[in-house]
C-alpha cells in the first residue's frame, strides 16, 4: 500500500535518518515506536508526501509519488491522511469541521454536493462521528469540546473520505484514559475498513495493544520491524531490546 524505501532526511548538518525503509499494508496497523525527537513525525511527514526525502522513494499503491507529476501527486496525497497529536479545529460546529474533510479530498459526488450545499449531514460525516462517540455532538460548535473529544474529532474527520492509509502521531498523548480507549477503538475501525494505519507513539504499551506490526525507530533509524509479540518478547536486536526494556538513555 505505502513503502518507503532507503529514504534519508537531514535538516543542516543534522541528519534525521538515513537508508530507512519501512511499509504498512492495507488493513494493517503499523506501530512506530521510539523516543522523543528521533524522527517519528519526521517520518510521517514523509510517509504523508508533504516532505520530500533527500534520498530514497516513497510509493502509494507501486507509484513512486516523487516521480510523477504535482497534479498526480496531489490526487495521491489525497489518497492519505494524517492526525497530528495537537488536534486543529475550524471556528464552526463538530460536523462542519469533519464535512472539511469531504470537501477537500472526495471526488465530487452528489452526496459531497449536498455537503456544501450546507443540506443534511452527508453519511459519513455521522458514521465517523459515531466512530467516535460524538454523534450527539454533530450540532455542537467545536470550541466548546474538552481536548480528548477534539482529537476525536479530528480522527473522524481524516477516517470520513476513507483514506488509503492514515497517519497518527502521537494521537493519545495528552489524553485520559476514556479518550485513549475510544481512539486506539477508532484505529480498530479502521483497520477493519481495509485502511493502512502507522501510529507512531512513545508509549509501547499502546503499541502492543493496536499494532500488527513495530517498527523500533532509535538514532541509527529502524533497528528492527516485526509481528508486534515478537518485538516485545523476543527481539532480535540488542538496541531493540535495551530499547525496550528501559535500559537506552535519550
Amino acid at each position: 500500500m505505502l513503502r518507503a524505501t532507503d529514504i534519508s532526511q537531514s535538516f543542516g548538518d543534522e541528519d534525521v535518518f538515513e537508508n530507512l525503509s519501512i511499509e504498512v499494508d492495507a488493513g494493517e496497523v503499523l506501530g512506530v515506536i521510539g523516543p522523543s525527537g528521533v524522527g517519528k513525525t519526521t517520518l510521517l511527514r514523509a510517509l504523508a508526501l508533504s516532505l520530500e526525502p533527500d534520498a530514497g522513494t516513497v510509493a502509494l499503491g507501486g507509484t513512486d509519488t516523487w516521480a510523477v507529476e504535482e497534479s498526480d501527486r496531489l490526487a495521491m496525497r489525497r489518497r492519505v491522511g494524517m492526525v497530528f497529536q495537537e488536534p486543529s479545529l475550524f471556528d464552526a460546529s463538530v460536523g462542519r469541521n469533519v464535512e472539511y474533510g469531504l470537501r477537500v479530498r472526495s471526488p465530487w459526488t452528489d452526496r459531497i454536493a449536498a455537503a456544501l450545499g450546507l443540506a443534511d449531514t452527508p453519511d459519513a460525516v455521522r458514521e465517523s462521528l459515531d466512530v467516535v462517540g460524538l454523534t450527539e455532538k454533530t450540532n455542537q460548535h467545536a470550541d466548546s469540546l474538552s481536548g480528548g473529544e477534539a482529537q476525536r474529532v479530528s480522527f473522524a474527520r481524516a477516517l470520513a473520505y476513507d483514506p488509503d492509509v492514515l497517519l497518527l502521531d502521537e494521537p493519545t498523548s495528552d489524553l485520559d484514559p476514556r479518550n485513549t480507549a475510544v481512539i486506539e477503538e477508532a484505529i480498530d475501525e479502521a483497520r477493519n475498513r481495509g485502511i493502512g494505519v502507522v501510529v507512531a507513539t512513545h508509549d509501547m504499551h499502546q503499541a502492543e495493544r493496536v499494532a500488527d506490526r513495530v517498527a523500533v525507530l532509535l538514532d541509527e533509524g529502524i533497528t528492527e520491524v516485526g509481528p508486534t509479540n515478537v518485538i516485545f518478547e523476543d527481539p532480535s536486536d540488542e538496541r531493540t531490546r535495551k530499547f525496550i526494556a528501559g535500559e537506552l538513555v535519550y
